[in-house]
């Protein structure tokens, strides 16, 4: 079957990655039964995807293992190495004694011998297992990032991750990392949408040879930290419409805006039909116009720290 999806290089100093511009997210809120999760993701290869955005905290490593041992087994593909595989590690696990066993327990519920890219999900450290949201500031902390970040480099010198990297990071944390970095971060997966649109840590990472991987591009509707705003935007429902897009599809439009940004996305939806939606956004653009009325868009972030854990004045200025 031919891969419906583009990729991209990844800009790293020490390897050649290239990435699917189109990931499938894997986190769900509420939580999605395994089996639920399974037949989606096997689906997904089926439509194209090749990508497949995971992470310890998500609880879906062990269904998104399953799904790839079914969809080598049924021939959706011929090899492992088709796929690109994202996984994070959890803040439980950022000391650097604990990066190589959190990655090896990562694989371990993926069955896989080796990630495409592990990424450090938030530069914070927790205490201790979370048992309730928000995390009681007490139990957080910045994580002691070179130490982390040689134990990152190690994971990808042992073969574990072809790549690695990090997520939720400002431009301030990246040019502490590439302060002393042997391997400098392959990627930064952030939030971005067109009501979040990180216009200078993207320009930033551009100039810095970091990827962009946008995550929560239709701004985390029906999850604790999102709301409605994206799909209740005026100006994206006239795009869409001129588009000749449904009200319904008017993520098509967002999905489009970030990959016309050089970054690639992680979209998620457990909809066969979306799924395959999603996909279609290279056979037309946007125009001058259009991306001018979406960059003059009021911009409100979604994902915020502050979802996580208890407000900390003092921790976000570290942040």
């Amino acid at each position: 079957m031919e891969n419906k999806v583009p990729i991209v290089p990844v800009v790293s100093s020490l390897s050649g990655l290239t990435m699917p511009v189109i990931g499938m997210g894997t986190a769900s809120y509420p939580p999605v039964d395994a089996g639920t999760l399974k037949s989606a993701i096997v689906e997904a290869i089926r439509a194209g995807y090749r990508h497949f955005d995971t992470a310890f905290i998500y609880g879906s490593e062990q269904p998104l293992g399953a799904a790839i041992a079914e969809a080598l087994n049924i021939g959706l593909i011929k090899s492992r190495n088709e796929l690109f595989i994202t996984s994070k590690l959890w803040c439980t696990y950022a000391e650097p004694d604990l990066v190589i066993p959190a990655i090896k327990m990562s694989l371990e519920n993926l069955q896989l011998e080796y990630l495409d890219l592990y990424l450090i999900h938030w530069p914070l450290k927790f205490s201790k297992e979370v048992s309730r949201l928000p995390v009681p500031k007490e139990e957080v902390s910045v994580i002691d990032i070179k130490s982390v970040w040689s134990a990152m480099e190690e994971c990808q010198l042992l073969g574990l991750t072809k790549a690695i990297g990090v997520s939720n990071f400002s431009s301030r944390k990246l040019e502490e990392i590439l302060s002393f970095a042997k391997i400098p971060p392959a990627v930064n997966q952030v939030e971005m949408n067109p009501l979040w649109q990180q216009k200078e840590l993207n320009e930033y990472c551009k100039a810095k040879g970091i990827h962009v991987s946008a995550h929560s591009p239709l701004g985390s509707k029906g999850t604790l930290w999102g709301d409605n705003r994206i799909f209740d935007c005026h100006a994206l429902k006239e795009i869409a419409e001129a588009k000749g897009k449904t009200i319904a599809q008017r993520w098509q439009i967002c999905l489009r805006w970030v990959y016309e940004q050089g970054a690639s996305v992680i979209a998620k939806s457990f909809n066969k039909k979306r799924m395959e939606e999603n996909l279609e956004i290279f056979d037309w653009s946007l125009s001058v116009e259009e991306l001018e009325k979406i960059r003059g868009l009021p911009q409100c972030k979604f994902n915020s720290i502050g979802t996580f854990i208890e407000p900390s004045a003092e921790l976000e200025a570290q942040l």
